[in-house]
């Protein structure tokens, strides 16, 4: 699940260039330790991730018992933290200097900012494309996490974007799968009569808006000029399509949502458990919920889903899909980066990734052959066959462009659902922002 776009991450990218550039009271900094060197089996390996709570929180202790196993004069010390908590541990790890050897992250500007602080070791020698631990990644996920010609980061997951939808709620009332955008929302009166919220949507994180936004974004600005909007350096901000999609996503909240909650005040879970209790019809979510999406009242058989449909005549990319793999880096400074590789090479071993992609877990692996039909939830492996097929992902809105314009859409976000900005204000809220970062 993606990450909000905090304002204090304007601090963190600081504090990234900062500590890159001294090395402590004017030292020198060490000189970088071979990724393709024999590890040294002893020692601690201290790991950050964002499994922390259930189904996942037993992936990574499993992994560890098992390693430590192996090699008994290691151990491995897991820093458990969720979606939100993750962001606010590696702020403080990074502002004091303590980075663990190996550490979760997004892929786009997030990673970037350690990749140019000098904090992602260079892992190019060891899962370069053209590697014998490389090629057992699927192409485009180990791309995610390169940089001219560079590769520093380990895909651990692939992921995208679906509308999770209830067959039965559909199936009562009457209607189907929506081909385009007009459909769905055409759709959500006769679900509501039916006795189900339309689409559960919580946006109290401020994240959940971004992923309706960043599809409808690819849907109704043309993809040469997105990708330029992304980066202050070229940004316009001057596209029609971007208020089109605003207006759209507030459309879909007013009619399909139960904003008399105050849907900016739910939480994303409140609105996943309101879809798998049964009460809502659709729940906007990615591959990696899909295994908790179902219940005794909506069962796997029940569950089906579809890619947030465009709009008509929409003059951006209809088949674009939002969604992007997610992975750790090894801290560039660890004196254990030789043992840090080994031990994610165990991570990424088909065996281990079968089993990340397997229930309950459901996080499907960027290793070729993790994911089939046989390992995989039918949910979880239709998710990952679309995300493959689709010519291009858009990622996320909150990590692939800097923190300021990240942190202007959020609010923008959240004020098109109060009704307290119009899309014309929240566009020119985000130039400004833009225009500030540059």
């Amino acid at each position: 699940m993606r990450p909000r776009a905090l304002p204090t991450f304007a601090a963190l990218l600081g504090t990234l260039t900062l500590t890159a550039c001294s090395g402590g009271g004017g030292a020198a900094p060490a000189p970088a330790a071979d990724v393709a060197a024999t590890p040294e089996f002893s020692g601690t390996l201290s790991i950050l991730t964002k499994f922390a709570g259930d189904p996942t929180g037993p992936y990574f202790e499993n992994l560890a018992a098992a390693y430590q196993k192996q090699h008994p004069q290691v151990k491995v010390e897991l820093i458990q933290e969720t979606d939100q908590s993750v962001k606010d541990k590696l702020k403080t790890l990074t502002a004091s200097d303590a980075l663990p050897d190996v550490y979760f992250t997004w892929t786009g500007n997030w990673a970037d900012n350690y990749i140019r602080g000098g904090r992602a070791a260079d892992l190019t020698k060891v899962i370069g494309p053209d590697t014998e631990w490389g090629k057992t990644f699927s192409p485009g996920s180990l791309a995610a996490f390169a940089r001219e010609g560079k590769n520093y980061g380990i895909p651990l997951y692939g992921n995208g974007k679906f509308m999770g939808y209830s067959k039965a709620a559909f199936d009562t009332a009457g209607v189907k799968p929506p081909a385009t955008f007009e459909e769905l929302i055409a759709a959500c009166g006769p679900l509501r009569k039916a006795g189900y919220e339309p689409i559960a949507f919580g946006n109290k994180d401020g994240w959940p808006a971004l992923h309706y936004l960043q599809q409808l974004f690819a849907y109704n600005v043309p993809d040469a000029t997105l990708q330029a909007d992304f980066a202050p350096e070229t940004a316009k901000l001057d596209d029609p399509g971007y208020v089109t999609a605003l207006n759209q996503f507030k459309t879909l909240v007013d009619q399909c949502t139960d904003t008399r909650d105050g849907t900016n005040g739910v939480l994303y879970s409140s609105a996943q458990e309101a879809f798998a209790n049964g009460k809502a019809a659709m729940y906007y979510q990615e591959i990696l919920e899909f295994d908790n999406a179902t219940s005794s009242k909506v069962k796997p058989a029940d569950f089906g889903i579809f890619q947030l449909p465009a709009p008509q005549n929409a003059p951006g990319d209809a088949a674009v899909l939002e969604g992007s793999p997610e992975g750790y880096l090894i801290n560039a400074k660890s004196p254990r980066v030789a043992l840090a590789v080994d031990f994610m090479k165990f991570a990424t071993s088909l065996e281990s990734a079968k089993t990340l992609s397997s229930p309950p877990y459901g996080q499907p692996s960027t290793v070729v052959g993790a994911v089939t039909a046989e390992t995989s939830s039918k949910a979880v492996f239709e998710g990952v066959q679309l995300v493959n097929k689709a010519p291009k992902l858009a990622i996320w809105l909150d990590t692939v462009t800097v923190p300021e314009v990240a942190d202007a859409w959020l609010a923008g976000g959240e004020g098109l659902i109060s009704g307290g900005m119009t899309a014309d204000k929240v566009l020119e809220s985000v130039r400004q922002a833009s225009a500030g970062a540059k």
